[in-house]
């Protein structure tokens, strides 16, 4: 086989951090013409015959000058490798596919976020990028051809892309004149107070008022020439999103991007992304990382839910992802929520972003009450206040009332009833709970059933719930409203959806299913139960589910917030998520507490730890907490670090990471080298 002296640098998909960096591979002559920047390609891995997926990222000629690359534009004059090596290259095993599935500006954003978190570009394209799906490819690269051999025919002028005019629907007049279609026009970052509303589509479904002031944001930057990226956390805000373009964007410019579709429809909906047109690119946390030609827009909603939190390395949030894509590409950035994150409130201090509130301060009447029983007995319970009993009995004649609850399940936590202590399962010591009256108690780990239990504290055998669940809520509710229709969603009963008949609906937090023209009451449940949480972020999480429940309100309607009060309860009760959001600042400044700081865990053993925080020590204003001892015989250490020393941390820790992992050694005997000891997280949200 034949050498073209091309060069090829390659980044192999690998989660190994010592093989984070690109490699030199020659070009045979049969392959020169494939070989462009973005293919995937596979490579031989030193001996043994091993092969490696990876993509290519620059095309070299024999004297180390780019000829073809994704990164940052170089100089053709200058060098942009070491040439001085007179070894002979291994030559790339085969180009897998013509497609450029990763395109320069995706690739310089992996590249970023990796290095900002000290993890591998290749993790964060395994989210950029879905898995390849043959016949789908093929199909795309042919209509591509097809495409190309009729541009080469005379065809007629095209028509010009119309201008965006200013906005006057549902969801731009609600904002002062001009303020969003400024920030497309001038791609500035915003911060959107959303209208805490429902609309009604003209097809008769109902979303909420964000959905539609996104969809038409999306749309107007459409058809200015740019693309627009939508990024929600789940299927249920996705759902409303799409009902929302379907109302004011073509069909044909909407890809959506979503781990529950099919591979195949996930990777035709990704390659139309990568054609030369714009598009209104719709998605959860991983749509921030989509191609987009001409990027005019990221709309990013409810960005202080956890599901915007990558769960895999690197762990990045797609707020974070976001904010360093805007900063590369030019885009106008907008967060959208029914209150605010702490982080943006920092953001926003910083003068990094500026604010967008409604022309009108309308929003649900929330109502904190106080415990106290019902005069009737068939009425009395310790969840429900007396005047929220008599909201909701008066609301139910009107249409659907909403009962939020913490926790899903029948009771989903049981104690003993002599000891009151928490009941454990005997066999792995998971808490027992009851998926309904007359049944069991099982475990909720491990599944088995708690027939004969006996406390391992005091040796008693008898049971007591220790809290209620959706089904137990249901099954009281029914017994006090009878004749009442009783719905319930929740993980186990999804249910988006409901019409304007009366119906009492128990729903956890989150899973609130949408009613055509509001819930004529809402009752929020749970509120102590929600709060004893152990994390720095509850208070901040508790507003933001009550409030997003509250936005279901029909105009008029009583929202009861049971047994919660102080400036939580105020905060809801003036709809001041900001104000809030900056108290809390406040105090996580005072105690350097992120997002006042940054802060990053290290994980491993005692000595690896050590070494690891030991290469820290001369970053000024950095503090360790710890190392404690998490699972015998790891430790952990908590590191916090200004914003600006930020990329030293990063590149300090990764170099540790690297030098773990190559001091590997394969035991004697063993198929595979131990994993590493050493694992860093950064922005942990959970951490504290």
């Amino acid at each position: 086989m034949g050498r073209t002296g091309l060069v090829a640098r390659v980044l192999i998909e690998s989660t190994l951090p010592q093989l984070d960096h690109l490699f030199d591979y020659g070009i045979p002559d049969d392959l020169a013409a494939a070989a462009r920047p973005g293919v995937r390609v596979r490579v031989p891995l030193r001996s043994a015959g091993r092969v490696a997926d990876g993509y290519l990222i620059e095309v070299l000629d024999a004297g180390g000058i780019v000829l073809a690359t994704l990164n940052a534009p170089v100089s053709g004059t200058e060098p942009a490798k070491d040439a001085s090596f007179q070894g002979t290259l291994s030559p790339i095993e085969t180009v897998v596919s013509a497609a450029p599935v990763l395109t320069a500006e995706v690739w310089r954003l992996a590249r970023r976020v990796a290095d900002r978190a000290a993890g591998n570009a290749s993790d964060v394209l395994r989210l950029a990028i879905p898995t390849r799906a043959v016949r789908v490819e093929k199909a795309w690269l042919a209509a591509q051809e097809q495409a190309t051999a009729e541009q080469d025919e005379p065809a007629p002028e095209p028509e010009p892309v119309p201008e965006t005019e200013p906005a006057a629907s549902a969801g731009f007049a609600d904002y002062p004149a001009g303020l969003l279609d400024a920030a497309l026009a001038e791609r500035t970052r915003l911060s959107v107070a959303a209208v805490p509303a429902l609309v009604a589509l003209p097809d008769g479904r109902t979303v909420g008022h964000w959905a539609t002031t996104m969809a038409e944001l999306a749309a107007a930057t459409v058809r200015s020439g740019r693309s627009a990226i939508l990024c929600v956390p789940d299927y249920r805000d996705q759902d409303q999103l799409q009902a929302a373009l379907d109302a004011c964007a073509p069909a044909a410019a909407v890809s959506r991007v979503d781990a529950r579709q099919p591979n195949p429809e996930r990777y035709r909906a990704f390659l139309a992304c990568l054609e030369p047109t714009p598009r209104i690119i719709l998605g959860n946390r991983s749509a921030v990382y989509a191609p987009a030609h001409n990027l005019g827009a990221i709309l990013l909603w409810d960005d202080g839910d956890p599901l915007h939190s990558e769960p895999l390395s690197p762990y990045v949030h797609a707020r974070d992802a976001a904010l360093v894509r805007q900063s590369l590409s030019g885009c106008a950035l907008m967060f959208f929520g029914h209150t605010r994150s702490v982080p943006v409130q920092r953001l926003l201090e910083l003068g990094f972003l500026g604010e967008a509130h409604p022309l009108s301060p309308r929003h649900p009447r929330v109502i904190p009450t106080e415990f106290q029983l019902a005069p009737d007995r068939q009425e009395r319970t310790n969840r429900i206040p007396s005047a929220a009993w008599q909201v909701a009995r008066a609301a139910l004649a009107d249409g659907p009332v909403l009962v939020q609850v913490a926790s899903p399940g029948y009771a989903p936590t049981l104690a003993c009833q002599t000891c009151k202590k928490s009941a454990r399962c005997t066999h792995c010591q998971g808490p027992l709970a009851l998926a309904s009256a007359n049944a069991v108690p099982s475990c909720r780990w491990c599944g088995q059933l708690a027939a004969g239990w006996s406390c391992v504290h005091c040796a008693g055998t008898s049971l007591r719930v220790m809290s209620l669940g959706t089904g137990r809520t249901a099954e009281e509710l029914g017994r006090a409203f009878p004749g009442a229709l009783v719905l319930v969603a929740d993980g186990e009963h999804p249910l988006q959806q409901i019409g304007a008949a009366p119906a009492l609906v128990v729903a956890t937090r989150g899973a609130e299913p949408i009613p055509t023209g509001g819930y004529r009451a809402i009752l929020l449940l749970d509120g102590e139960k929600m709060l004893a949480r152990e994390s720095l972020g509850v208070a901040e999480d508790c507003l933001r589910w009550w409030s997003n429940a509250a936005a279901l309100a029909a105009p008029g309607a009583s929202v009861m917030l049971a047994g919660v009060g102080g400036a939580l309860a105020t905060a809801l009760n003036a709809w001041q998520p900001g104000a809030f959001a900056a108290a809390e600042l406040a105090d996580r400044r005072q105690l350097r507490f992120p997002p006042a700081v940054r802060v990053a865990s290290v994980t491993g053993t005692a000595a690896d730890v050590a070494a690891a925080v030991e290469d820290l020590a001369d970053l000024p204003g950095l503090d360790v907490l710890g190392p404690v001892t998490t699972v015998d015989p790891l430790v952990r250490a908590v590191v916090r670090f200004n914003y600006v020393d930020g990329d030293d941390v990063a590149r300090l820790v990764k170099a540790a990471i690297v030098r773990n992992a190559a001091r590997r050694r394969r035991p004697k005997g063993a198929a595979f080298r131990p994993a590493p000891t050493l694992k860093v997280r950064f922005d942990d949200p959970e951490l504290l």
